[in-house]
């Protein structure tokens, strides 16, 4: 389930760190109290990662019920953007690529240049 993002209208992660001993009236309260989003939103999945990068929760509400999804990594590590205290609404392609164990944020963004500046 959580290695396609077939079926999910939205997906957003949690940037930075998650308690992940919190259970779904937990990570629901985050939702809705921290990043000012609706649990309740049919079909959208929200992740959070804790300290270890190797372990993800999921949230996902069902209509008549949430899920909780849990994946724990044989090997390797997922790539969890750790800079931002907020929710972050990822694509398809972010997701696969998070879910393969890729960057999804750029670590030296490419800026536009102010095309009245001179470059030497």
């Amino acid at each position: 389930m959580l290695n396609n993002a077939s079926g999910f209208k939205k997906i957003y992660i949690a940037c930075g760190f998650t308690d992940l001993r919190r259970g779904i009236d937990g990570l629901a309260s985050i939702i809705r109290h921290q990043f000012c989003l609706d649990p309740f939103d049919r079909d959208t999945l929200f992740l959070f990662c804790g300290r270890r990068n190797d372990r993800i929760k999921g949230l996902l509400w069902e209509g008549d019920g949430f899920l909780l999804l849990y994946k724990r990594l044989g090997t390797g590590a997922f790539s969890w953007p750790r800079t931002k205290e907020e929710a972050m609404l990822i694509t398809e392609e972010q997701y696969r690529l998070l879910m393969g164990g890729f960057d999804i944020i750029a670590r030296h963004p490419i800026h536009e240049v102010d095309g009245a500046k001179e470059i030497l």
